[in-house]
């Protein structure tokens, strides 16, 4: 049995319950779960904001260190960090999950990802790099952004139930409990660059460079679309596996992708469709309203603020001075 997840908030339901329904149309037999990283019980959804996918919180999994990892990190960086956790849970509960498939909720699969179980039969990891070809211009992302954020986009990874790909998960985890940042300065982005080891570290690593795999605003430049009887192809030759929506927002249609400044729907008339069926489907799975929900274990900005302050000062008398040097 083949079991694909993804990972959100409460604020992302309308995204995971998208991608959901791109699995169920194009892979049926695959089971679907929904890693949420909120609590349902406080948030009180109403039947009808309930998905039509099992989900699986977060407090279930069994992360030793998780109330660290709340303080430590915002939204993004926990719902990055928790990534692999998930996967050593289905590793260890599932065990009819020969394949355990991880894509970020905002992804549409067209196909059957019928290559990418002939490949997970034979390695341990699949992974997709970010570009395949080189970029010759400095508009945003480019070479260099990508040396900083990583070789590969951990938006999908995929892992054939091994010891070895065990040995790699057993490895992520612990370099996530603390360095999953988003924090260039140091070498950090998220859970990215950890995972440029792993071709080195472990073996039977499928660097997959399909163009149909994981498309998205970082490699425009390489990839040009087509629809074909029904069916979306890159470049005229290669079926459309799956697209990244990375960066995409409902309130802004006229973008790509808040994270790039290369191409416009003007300049790419060919990707068009493509957004406008992803932005109708998020609307009818209800995005304007789960993204009023705020993450349980999120705490607001000035928590964050004073929680750092209080850690700052050493006494009393430090925290009147900087009351006082603040005035």
């Amino acid at each position: 049995m083949t079991l694909a997840f993804t990972i959100c908030s409460i604020n992302y339901l309308a995204q995971a319950r998208t991608l959901g329904d791109s699995l169920r149309q194009t892979n049926p037999d695959w089971h679907y779960v929904i890693g949420l990283v909120d609590k349902l019980d406080q948030a009180n959804l109403p039947a009808s904001l309930l998905p039509d996918y099992p989900m699986l919180e977060v407090d279930q999994i069994e992360i030793e260190d998780f109330a660290g990892m709340c303080n430590r990190y915002d939204i993004t960086e926990l719902n990055t960090a928790v990534k692999p956790f998930y996967i050593d849970y289905f590793f260890k509960h599932r065990p009819e999950a020969t394949e355990v498939i991880y894509f970020d909720p905002d992804i549409i699969v067209f196909q059957p990802l019928t290559r990418l179980k002939q490949h997970l039969g034979e390695y341990n990891l699949v992974v997709t790099p970010h570009i395949c070809q080189p970029i010759n211009d400095w508009l945003i992302p480019n070479e260099l952004n990508h040396l900083n954020t990583g070789t590969f986009n951990l938006g999908f990874i995929g892992l054939q139930k091994t010891e070895e790909s065990n040995r790699f998960v057993q490895w992520w985890k612990k370099r996530l409990v603390n360095e999953c940042r988003i924090d260039l300065c140091n070498g950090l982005f998220v859970d990215q660059h950890w995972v440029n080891f792993a071709p080195i570290y472990y073996d039977k690593v499928w660097i997959e460079k399909h163009p149909g795999y994981n498309t998205a605003y970082w490699n425009l430049h390489e990839r040009h679309f087509s629809e074909q009887n029904g069916i979306w192809k890159v470049n005229e030759t290669s079926d459309l596996q799956f697209f990244h929506y990375s960066g995409y927002g409902v309130h802004k249609p006229q973008e790509i992708s808040k994270y790039q400044n290369r191409f416009t729907f003007e300049d790419r008339p060919d990707v068009v469709p493509l957004f406008e069926l992803y932005r109708q489907r998020l609307l009818d799975n209800q995005n304007e309203t789960y993204r009023n929900y705020p993450c349980f274990y999120i705490k607001p900005p000035k928590v964050l603020y004073y929680q750092q302050v209080r850690k700052s000062l050493k006494s009393p008398i430090n925290a009147l001075i900087s009351t006082l040097e603040n005035r």
